[in-house]
């Protein structure tokens, strides 16, 4: 997607952009001074809708993102980043928050790997409070608010060593009862994604499919190698390798509870953010019936796809099973 604001543009007589700092399939963000508070740096995304929809399905997600921005620019929470600002300039809509300075995670992570060394477990761990602390906060929102695009890239550490949970591109405010339009359509980043949140219409996610993300990301920082995709695991529970095979230092007790987080099945994760985080600290036991290795290929994880993905998975892995039979011979 070209760049659409060029530098020294200003947005609303107020934010004039210097540069593009983040690009994504719906759109970009920038990086803009406030004109009216002198000093101030924030960030502006943009969100470009999907022009070959019908335009009542425009209206519908241009109106959807206005009363979840509304929402977003309620919270308040260390972890966050502060939005400010929402409003529309021609086709396209923007959500200015705080600019966060620093380094995001994944950049730490590749300096380690960088350095053939692995994030110390502890650091790693102190960063996870924070982000608990964060989501837990999202989650507790009446309607919740579920993030569905942690990854390393998508959490800063600022100078001060504060971590912030930013880019709420695809949040979702989970509305009983009501069948929900995300105001910037997309499934999150593959290697962090549940199995759910593939289903199109959104209607099986909730806030453990954060935590699924948690688990992946927490998985990527300490071994430096991403996790298998959700779909490859549905095809072969033994594609997802056990983090202490890869980094050796870890403990079992934080191995155990990414994998716990990682299950296939929503119904096998830790249901709360915070059950997550005791059982990394040690203070949670981790149920018996916890699918830790995704070995429980049954028929349950078929009920978190709507039925043509399901049978589209069916199909691939049939063909698969052939295609290897014949390889064989």
């Amino acid at each position: 997607m070209p760049q659409s604001l060029k530098k020294g543009e200003v947005l609303r007589s107020r934010y004039k952009i210097r540069e593009q700092i983040g690009q994504g399939g719906t759109g970009s963000i920038y990086l803009a001074d406030d004109i009216r508070l002198q000093g101030r740096l924030c960030a502006v995304k943009e969100v470009e809708h999907n022009r070959a929809l019908p335009p009542q399905f425009i209206a519908q997600a241009r109106e959807q993102f206005f009363r979840e921005a509304s929402v977003l620019a309620r919270l308040d929470h260390p972890n966050l980043p502060k939005v400010s600002d929402f409003f529309s300039e021609g086709p396209r809509d923007y959500l200015v928050m705080d600019f966060v300075p620093g380094k995001d995670l994944r950049e730490r992570m590749l300096e380690a790997r960088h350095d053939k060394t692995f994030l110390a477990e502890n650091e790693v761990l102190r960063w996870t409070a924070q982000l608990a602390d964060a989501l837990n906060y999202l989650h507790q929102q009446d309607p919740p608010i579920v993030h569905r695009d942690i990854k390393p890239s998508n959490l800063k550490i600022t100078p001060s060593g504060l971590i912030k949970l930013v880019d709420f591109g695809l949040v979702k405010i989970l509305a009983p009862n009501e069948v929900t339009i995300t105001i910037i359509q997309g499934q999150g980043t593959a290697l962090y994604t549940p199995l759910e949140q593939y289903g199109g219409d959104d209607t099986h996610t909730d806030i453990r499919a954060d935590i699924f993300s948690f688990g992946a990301t927490l998985y990527h920082l300490l071994t430096n190698e991403p996790p298998a995709e959700a779909r490859k695991r549905f095809l072969d529970t033994r594609s997802l390798t056990p983090p202490r095979e890869i980094n050796p230092s870890l403990s079992p007790r934080v191995e155990k509870a990414i994998l716990w987080a990682m299950s296939l099945h929503p119904d096998d994760r830790p249901q709360t953010v915070i059950e997550f985080r005791e059982a990394l600290l040690g203070n949670q036991d981790i149920p018996e019936r916890a699918d830790l290795h995704g070995s429980g290929f049954n028929r349950q994880y078929f009920s978190i796809l709507p039925q043509e993905r399901v049978a589209g998975y069916l199909v691939l892995g049939l063909f698969i099973i052939g295609l290897l039979a014949t390889v064989a011979r």
